[in-house]
């Protein structure tokens, strides 16, 4: 190290080098080593659910085959509030799905002519046909919860809905067709913290709807809607199925669990853990008796 003038300066190479320069560099590359770092940890951490959830999802190919032999129709619901990642556990459920035996229906708004319909009748145009599964990404439930906290619906309209729904349902399980219904929970918290991704995040803007800058203040508005749909449609023939879905990955995981337990396909894989976790997974009963507890205990309703 040698002096020169008020700067210090080490020899590299053959080549002076000013060490306040060079200590910024030191520091520089500290700093693009920590962030590789971080990001290695996170792809990792991605890789390892990835590689947990391949054989379940191996398991539902194979009830794939069960529903084509048997010529048997299933329909799974997703529903739950917005940000709840019931988009995201769609596509890792039928990742590796044969696409030419299941649909994923996700519709808009009724056409003038569906709004003269009977309400169900859209829906029904959807259904699967033998050894097909149909996934609703929201479904007839949007006349349970998000119509009538927007007003989208008359109050008729919603009480016609809730008297019919559970006949509706038990026809379709009793001429054979597997119903899943999944409501996908999330907290308030977690809810907040997507929607604000979903705001600085252009790869993310596009979820973003004028609908979800207001669902945080009807927060207890959709908790009232829920809670009045388990009582009303959580029955033994067509249950609800709660996922506490804060945990992105544990919820996928338990969601392909649920489905898998619904049907006795064969050659399953009895080396896999088919438990569902109790902290993520609810009957819709256990769900209501804990609103119901909640909303005792605090005069308010806690998702």
């Amino acid at each position: 190290m040698s002096g020169k003038g008020n700067s210090e300066f080490v020899k590299i190479k053959g080549r002076q080098v000013d060490l306040p320069s060079l200590l910024a560099r030191i520091e520089g590359l500290e700093r693009e080593n920590a962030l590789l770092k971080k990001q290695r940890g996170r792809a990792l951490r991605r890789y390892r659910k990835q590689e947990e959830l391949k054989p379940y999802e191996a398991e539902l190919i194979k009830l794939q085959e069960q529903l084509e032999a048997d010529n048997r129709r299933m329909i799974i619901l997703f529903e739950g509030r917005d940000a709840a990642g019931k988009g995201g556990a769609i596509q890792r459920i039928t990742f590796y799905m044969n696409p030419r035996h299941y649909r994923v229906i996700a519709l808009g708004k009724p056409t003038r002519e569906q709004r003269g319909q009977w309400y169900f009748q859209k829906y029904v145009t959807q259904f699967p046909r033998g050894g097909e599964i149909a996934i609703f990404d929201r479904s007839w439930y949007n006349r349970a919860l998000v119509e009538p906290v927007f007003e989208f619906c008359s109050e008729k309209e919603h009480l016609d809905f809730m008297q019919g729904v559970a006949g509706f349902e038990r026809d379709l399980v009793r001429q054979g067709t597997i119903l899943v219904k999944l409501y996908f929970s999330v907290s308030k918290k977690v809810q907040a913290q997507r929607f604000e991704v979903r705001k600085t995040n252009p790869l993310k803007q596009w979820k973003l709807s004028e609908i979800d800058l207001q669902v945080q203040e009807r927060w207890d508005d959709f908790s009232r809607m829920k809670y009045e749909m388990l009582k009303r449609t959580h029955t033994q023939a067509t249950p609800w199925t709660i996922i506490r879905a804060d945990d992105k990955h544990r919820a996928r995981l338990n969601a392909i669990k649920v489905i898998l337990s619904c049907v006795d396909y064969q050659q399953r894989n009895k080396g896999l853990d088919y438990a569902l976790d109790p902290n993520v997974v609810y009957s819709g009963s256990e769900e209501l008796e804990k609103m119901t507890a909640d909303l005792l205990r605090s005069g308010k309703f806690i998702e």
